[in-house]
Protein backbone atom coordinates (compact mmCIF):
# COMPACT_ATOMS: atom_id res chain seq x y z
CA UNK A 1 0.00 0.00 0.00
CA UNK A 2 1.26 3.26 -0.64
CA UNK A 3 -0.61 6.49 0.55
CA UNK A 4 3.06 8.82 1.08
CA UNK A 5 1.67 11.23 -1.69
CA UNK A 6 -1.85 10.68 -0.11
CA UNK A 7 -0.19 12.58 2.56
CA UNK A 8 2.55 14.74 0.57
CA UNK A 9 4.56 13.11 3.66
CA UNK A 10 8.31 15.07 2.58
CA UNK A 11 6.69 18.54 2.00
CA UNK A 12 5.02 18.26 5.19
CA UNK A 13 8.30 16.96 7.35
CA UNK A 14 10.41 19.70 5.60
CA UNK A 15 7.49 22.04 6.77
CA UNK A 16 7.56 20.87 10.49
CA UNK A 17 11.47 21.00 10.98
CA UNK A 18 11.41 24.49 9.31
CA UNK A 19 8.56 25.06 12.46
CA UNK A 20 10.37 23.29 14.75
CA UNK A 21 13.31 25.82 14.56
CA UNK A 22 11.12 29.14 13.92
CA UNK A 23 9.25 28.19 16.87
CA UNK A 24 12.38 27.81 19.45
CA UNK A 25 13.67 31.28 18.43
CA UNK A 26 13.82 33.42 21.35
CA UNK A 27 12.11 36.28 18.92
CA UNK A 28 9.29 34.14 18.19
CA UNK A 29 6.49 36.54 20.51
CA UNK A 30 7.71 39.38 19.65
CA UNK A 31 4.62 38.94 17.17
CA UNK A 32 2.17 37.35 19.15
CA UNK A 33 -0.40 36.75 16.76
CA UNK A 34 2.02 35.62 13.96
CA UNK A 35 3.47 33.58 16.79
CA UNK A 36 0.12 31.78 17.05
CA UNK A 37 -1.10 31.06 13.50
CA UNK A 38 3.08 29.64 13.15
CA UNK A 39 2.23 27.45 16.35
CA UNK A 40 -0.85 26.31 14.94
CA UNK A 41 0.72 25.30 11.38
CA UNK A 42 3.22 22.93 13.92
CA UNK A 43 0.45 21.05 15.52
CA UNK A 44 -1.82 20.83 12.61
CA UNK A 45 1.47 18.95 10.62
CA UNK A 46 2.15 16.70 13.77
CA UNK A 47 -1.38 15.92 14.04
CA UNK A 48 -1.72 15.25 10.08
CA UNK A 49 2.06 13.07 10.45
CA UNK A 50 0.95 11.23 13.15
CA UNK A 51 -1.97 9.83 11.57
CA UNK A 52 -0.33 8.84 8.65
CA UNK A 53 2.05 6.92 10.75
CA UNK A 54 -0.84 4.97 12.50
CA UNK A 55 -2.39 4.39 8.96
CA UNK A 56 1.49 3.21 7.67
CA UNK A 57 1.65 1.15 11.14
CA UNK A 58 -2.10 -0.57 10.80
CA UNK A 59 -1.32 -1.06 7.01
CA UNK A 60 2.01 -2.98 7.89
CA UNK A 61 0.22 -5.19 10.24
CA UNK A 62 -2.58 -5.89 8.07
CA UNK A 63 0.06 -7.10 5.12
CA UNK A 64 2.45 -9.33 7.62
CA UNK A 65 -0.93 -11.03 9.55
CA UNK A 66 -2.65 -11.84 5.69
CA UNK A 67 0.94 -13.26 4.83
CA UNK A 68 0.80 -16.05 7.69
CA UNK A 69 -3.24 -16.24 8.27
CA UNK A 70 -3.94 -19.19 5.81
CA UNK A 71 -4.14 -21.82 8.52
CA UNK A 72 -4.25 -19.65 11.61
CA UNK A 73 -8.28 -18.66 12.16
CA UNK A 74 -7.30 -16.27 14.89
CA UNK A 75 -4.80 -14.52 12.41
CA UNK A 76 -7.35 -14.07 9.97
CA UNK A 77 -9.54 -12.53 13.01
CA UNK A 78 -6.60 -10.45 13.14
CA UNK A 79 -6.66 -9.54 9.60
CA UNK A 80 -10.21 -8.08 9.45
CA UNK A 81 -10.00 -6.20 12.49
CA UNK A 82 -6.45 -4.41 10.82
CA UNK A 83 -8.99 -4.32 7.78
CA UNK A 84 -11.64 -2.91 9.42
CA UNK A 85 -9.12 -0.10 11.12
CA UNK A 86 -7.72 0.62 8.01
CA UNK A 87 -10.49 1.34 6.46
CA UNK A 88 -11.85 3.56 9.11
CA UNK A 89 -8.88 6.08 9.30
CA UNK A 90 -8.56 6.14 5.25
CA UNK A 91 -12.06 6.93 5.41
CA UNK A 92 -11.55 9.62 8.24
CA UNK A 93 -8.47 10.93 5.88
CA UNK A 94 -10.92 11.24 2.57
CA UNK A 95 -13.50 13.14 4.30
CA UNK A 96 -11.43 15.73 5.32
CA UNK A 97 -10.15 16.05 1.95
CA UNK A 98 -13.52 17.55 1.31
CA UNK A 99 -12.48 20.79 3.72
CA UNK A 100 -10.61 22.81 0.42
CA UNK A 101 -12.85 26.02 1.37
CA UNK A 102 -11.66 29.25 2.03
CA UNK A 103 -12.66 28.75 5.58
CA UNK A 104 -13.03 24.97 6.45
CA UNK A 105 -10.25 24.90 8.73
CA UNK A 106 -11.26 27.72 10.87
CA UNK A 107 -13.11 28.31 14.30
CA UNK A 108 -16.65 28.81 13.49
CA UNK A 109 -19.51 31.25 14.78
CA UNK A 110 -22.66 29.54 15.10
CA UNK A 111 -25.96 31.45 15.55
CA UNK A 112 -29.78 30.19 16.50
CA UNK A 113 -32.30 32.53 16.00
CA UNK A 114 -36.12 31.24 16.94
CA UNK A 115 -38.36 31.71 14.19
CA UNK A 116 -42.19 31.32 14.00
CA UNK A 117 -44.05 29.76 16.75
CA UNK A 118 -43.87 32.06 20.13
CA UNK A 119 -42.72 30.01 22.81
CA UNK A 120 -42.63 26.61 21.03
CA UNK A 121 -40.46 27.91 18.62
CA UNK A 122 -38.07 29.79 21.14
CA UNK A 123 -37.44 26.15 23.53
CA UNK A 124 -36.78 24.57 19.87
CA UNK A 125 -34.19 26.94 19.28
CA UNK A 126 -32.88 26.15 22.54
CA UNK A 127 -33.10 22.24 22.51
CA UNK A 128 -30.84 23.13 18.65
CA UNK A 129 -28.21 24.89 21.19
CA UNK A 130 -28.00 21.89 23.16
CA UNK A 131 -27.35 19.74 20.28
CA UNK A 132 -24.84 21.59 18.91
CA UNK A 133 -22.91 21.73 22.25
CA UNK A 134 -23.26 17.87 22.59
CA UNK A 135 -21.82 18.19 19.11
CA UNK A 136 -18.87 19.68 19.82
CA UNK A 137 -17.83 18.08 23.50
CA UNK A 138 -17.49 14.78 21.75
CA UNK A 139 -14.92 16.54 18.98
CA UNK A 140 -13.30 17.88 21.80
CA UNK A 141 -14.18 21.63 20.76
CA UNK A 142 -13.95 24.19 23.02
CA UNK A 143 -16.76 26.38 23.24
CA UNK A 144 -17.18 30.34 24.17
CA UNK A 145 -20.82 32.15 24.57
CA UNK A 146 -21.17 35.02 22.68
CA UNK A 147 -24.81 36.50 23.10
CA UNK A 148 -27.42 34.97 24.87
CA UNK A 149 -31.22 35.94 24.64
CA UNK A 150 -33.70 33.84 27.11
CA UNK A 151 -37.10 33.77 25.47
CA UNK A 152 -40.13 34.41 27.27
CA UNK A 153 -41.11 31.61 29.40
CA UNK A 154 -39.08 29.02 28.32
CA UNK A 155 -36.18 28.41 25.90
CA UNK A 156 -34.17 31.16 23.92
CA UNK A 157 -34.81 34.18 21.14
CA UNK A 158 -31.28 33.88 19.68
CA UNK A 159 -27.83 32.89 20.72
CA UNK A 160 -24.52 33.24 19.41
CA UNK A 161 -21.20 30.16 20.25
CA UNK A 162 -17.96 30.70 19.10
CA UNK A 163 -16.78 26.95 18.76
CA UNK A 164 -12.81 26.52 18.39
CA UNK A 165 -11.38 23.44 17.19
CA UNK A 166 -9.78 22.09 13.70
CA UNK A 167 -12.51 22.58 10.56
CA UNK A 168 -14.81 23.51 13.04
CA UNK A 169 -16.59 26.07 9.85
CA UNK A 170 -16.11 22.79 7.67
CA UNK A 171 -18.09 20.62 9.41
CA UNK A 172 -20.85 22.90 10.38
CA UNK A 173 -21.35 24.79 7.34
CA UNK A 174 -23.90 22.11 6.60
CA UNK A 175 -25.99 23.39 9.46
CA UNK A 176 -26.67 26.96 7.95
CA UNK A 177 -30.53 27.03 7.26
CA UNK A 178 -34.19 26.56 8.95
CA UNK A 179 -34.75 23.77 10.94
CA UNK A 180 -38.44 22.21 11.14
CA UNK A 181 -39.68 21.00 14.16
CA UNK A 182 -43.13 18.88 14.43
CA UNK A 183 -43.89 17.58 17.70
CA UNK A 184 -47.12 17.55 20.71
CA UNK A 185 -46.50 20.71 21.77
CA UNK A 186 -45.36 19.83 26.34
CA UNK A 187 -46.45 24.24 26.91
CA UNK A 188 -50.13 23.11 25.21
CA UNK A 189 -52.83 21.97 27.17
CA UNK A 190 -54.63 20.33 25.04
CA UNK A 191 -51.54 18.35 23.63
CA UNK A 192 -51.70 19.27 20.13
CA UNK A 193 -49.15 18.96 17.75
CA UNK A 194 -47.58 21.99 16.72
CA UNK A 195 -44.65 22.83 13.92
CA UNK A 196 -41.98 25.15 14.91
CA UNK A 197 -38.87 26.75 13.43
CA UNK A 198 -35.34 28.05 14.20
CA UNK A 199 -32.83 29.18 11.97
CA UNK A 200 -29.06 28.56 12.09
CA UNK A 201 -26.63 30.81 10.53
CA UNK A 202 -22.59 30.78 10.40
CA UNK A 203 -19.68 32.32 9.89
CA UNK A 204 -15.71 31.85 10.50
CA UNK A 205 -14.09 33.18 13.45
CA UNK A 206 -10.66 34.09 12.01
CA UNK A 207 -8.32 34.20 15.25
CA UNK A 208 -5.81 36.56 12.76
CA UNK A 209 -5.56 39.69 12.23
CA UNK A 210 -8.25 40.87 9.07
CA UNK A 211 -7.17 43.56 6.85
CA UNK A 212 -10.15 44.76 5.96
CA UNK A 213 -11.70 48.75 6.08
CA UNK A 214 -14.71 49.67 7.96
CA UNK A 215 -16.18 53.06 8.00
CA UNK A 216 -16.84 54.35 11.73
CA UNK A 217 -20.20 56.17 9.96
CA UNK A 218 -21.20 52.99 9.16
CA UNK A 219 -21.68 51.79 12.63
CA UNK A 220 -24.60 52.57 15.27
CA UNK A 221 -23.06 50.37 18.71
CA UNK A 222 -25.36 50.03 20.90
CA UNK A 223 -24.92 49.33 25.25
CA UNK A 224 -27.42 47.40 27.26
CA UNK A 225 -27.03 44.79 30.42
CA UNK A 226 -25.63 41.00 29.86
CA UNK A 227 -29.06 39.05 29.81
CA UNK A 228 -26.52 35.42 29.81
CA UNK A 229 -27.50 32.52 31.80
CA UNK A 230 -25.14 33.79 35.24
CA UNK A 231 -22.43 35.49 36.87
CA UNK A 232 -22.32 38.31 39.07
CA UNK A 233 -21.94 41.19 36.38
CA UNK A 234 -25.39 40.10 34.63
CA UNK A 235 -28.11 42.34 34.44
CA UNK A 236 -26.07 44.76 36.83
CA UNK A 237 -23.82 46.59 33.94
CA UNK A 238 -24.24 47.54 30.64
CA UNK A 239 -21.22 45.30 29.28
CA UNK A 240 -23.09 44.02 26.71
CA UNK A 241 -22.26 45.61 22.73
CA UNK A 242 -24.10 45.08 19.81
CA UNK A 243 -22.82 46.73 16.53
CA UNK A 244 -24.96 46.71 13.45
CA UNK A 245 -23.14 47.58 10.18
CA UNK A 246 -25.62 49.59 8.22
CA UNK A 247 -24.45 48.78 4.66
CA UNK A 248 -24.70 45.02 4.81
CA UNK A 249 -27.27 45.48 7.63
CA UNK A 250 -25.22 42.65 9.81
CA UNK A 251 -25.42 42.60 13.47
CA UNK A 252 -23.25 41.28 15.84
CA UNK A 253 -23.56 41.29 19.69
CA UNK A 254 -21.13 40.15 22.55
CA UNK A 255 -21.80 39.69 26.11
CA UNK A 256 -19.57 36.95 27.69
CA UNK A 257 -16.94 39.41 29.03
CA UNK A 258 -17.63 41.88 31.72
CA UNK A 259 -15.45 44.40 29.97
CA UNK A 260 -17.63 46.54 27.90
CA UNK A 261 -14.28 47.21 26.34
CA UNK A 262 -13.57 43.79 25.67
CA UNK A 263 -16.86 43.27 24.27
CA UNK A 264 -16.95 45.74 21.44
CA UNK A 265 -13.42 44.49 20.41
CA UNK A 266 -14.62 41.02 20.15
CA UNK A 267 -17.92 41.88 18.47
CA UNK A 268 -15.66 44.22 16.06
CA UNK A 269 -13.80 40.63 15.51
CA UNK A 270 -16.73 38.83 14.38
CA UNK A 271 -17.66 42.00 11.77
CA UNK A 272 -14.78 42.23 10.29
CA UNK A 273 -14.75 37.96 9.71
CA UNK A 274 -18.29 38.55 8.42
CA UNK A 275 -17.08 40.54 6.25
CA UNK A 276 -14.44 39.69 5.06
CA UNK A 277 -16.21 35.90 4.04
CA UNK A 278 -18.81 37.99 2.19
CA UNK A 279 -15.86 39.69 0.21
CA UNK A 280 -14.47 36.71 -0.54
CA UNK A 281 -17.75 34.60 -1.41
CA UNK A 282 -18.44 37.47 -3.94
CA UNK A 283 -14.92 37.07 -5.47
CA UNK A 284 -16.21 33.60 -6.02
CA UNK A 285 -20.15 34.40 -7.36
CA UNK A 286 -21.30 32.56 -4.23
CA UNK A 287 -23.03 35.13 -3.16
CA UNK A 288 -26.36 32.84 -2.31
CA UNK A 289 -24.19 30.96 0.48
CA UNK A 290 -23.11 34.00 2.45
CA UNK A 291 -24.26 33.55 6.31
CA UNK A 292 -26.00 37.32 5.89
CA UNK A 293 -28.36 35.77 3.09
CA UNK A 294 -31.05 34.68 5.59
CA UNK A 295 -34.39 33.01 4.62
CA UNK A 296 -37.86 33.79 6.41
CA UNK A 297 -37.88 31.27 8.84
CA UNK A 298 -40.82 29.57 7.92
CA UNK A 299 -42.35 26.91 5.99
CA UNK A 300 -41.08 26.22 2.75
CA UNK A 301 -37.77 27.43 3.89
CA UNK A 302 -36.30 24.38 5.91
CA UNK A 303 -33.42 22.26 5.46
CA UNK A 304 -33.72 19.59 7.60
CA UNK A 305 -37.17 18.43 9.49
CA UNK A 306 -37.35 16.88 12.75
CA UNK A 307 -40.74 15.10 13.35
CA UNK A 308 -40.57 13.49 16.95
CA UNK A 309 -45.41 12.78 16.44
CA UNK A 310 -46.64 11.14 14.98
CA UNK A 311 -43.23 9.08 13.62
CA UNK A 312 -40.11 9.66 14.80
CA UNK A 313 -38.13 10.73 11.95
CA UNK A 314 -35.01 13.09 10.67
CA UNK A 315 -34.76 14.03 7.38
CA UNK A 316 -32.17 16.44 5.85
CA UNK A 317 -34.26 18.05 2.65
CA UNK A 318 -31.29 18.79 0.40
CA UNK A 319 -29.96 15.29 0.54
CA UNK A 320 -32.59 13.04 1.56
CA UNK A 321 -30.77 11.48 4.37
CA UNK A 322 -32.47 10.25 7.24
CA UNK A 323 -32.61 8.88 10.72
CA UNK A 324 -35.10 7.14 12.91
CA UNK A 325 -32.34 7.92 15.99
CA UNK A 326 -34.13 11.22 16.72
CA UNK A 327 -33.24 11.36 20.14
CA UNK A 328 -29.27 10.11 19.34
CA UNK A 329 -29.34 13.49 17.04
CA UNK A 330 -30.54 15.61 19.27
CA UNK A 331 -27.84 14.91 21.60
CA UNK A 332 -25.44 15.72 18.94
CA UNK A 333 -24.81 12.76 16.91
CA UNK A 334 -25.21 14.74 13.55
CA UNK A 335 -21.87 13.39 11.85
CA UNK A 336 -24.04 11.59 9.05
CA UNK A 337 -25.68 14.14 8.44
CA UNK A 338 -22.79 16.66 7.93
CA UNK A 339 -20.99 13.82 6.06
CA UNK A 340 -24.15 13.43 3.74
CA UNK A 341 -24.02 16.81 3.20
CA UNK A 342 -20.61 17.68 2.29
CA UNK A 343 -20.09 14.72 -0.23
CA UNK A 344 -23.16 15.44 -1.73
CA UNK A 345 -22.13 19.13 -2.24
CA UNK A 346 -18.66 17.30 -3.40
CA UNK A 347 -20.40 15.61 -6.23
CA UNK A 348 -22.12 18.50 -7.36
CA UNK A 349 -25.37 16.87 -6.21
CA UNK A 350 -26.10 20.55 -3.74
Amino acid sequence: MRCGGFFDVDNKERRLSELDLITQQDSLWENAEQAKVLLSEQSELKAVLSRFQQIKSTASDLETAYELSKDDIELQKEVLQNYSSLTKYLDAEEFLLKMRGEFDSENAILEINSGAGGTEAQDWAEMLLRMYVRWAERKGFQLEELDYQAGEGAGIKRCAISIKGKHAYGYLRSERGVHRLVRISPFDSNARRHTSFASVSLSPDIEREIEIEIDEKDLRIDTYRSSGKGGQHVNKTDSAVRITHAPSGIVVACQNERSQIKNKDRAMKVLKAKLYEIEIIKQKEQISQISGARKKIDFGSQIRSYVLQPYQMIKDLRTNYESSNTQGVLDGEIDAFIESYLMSEENGNI
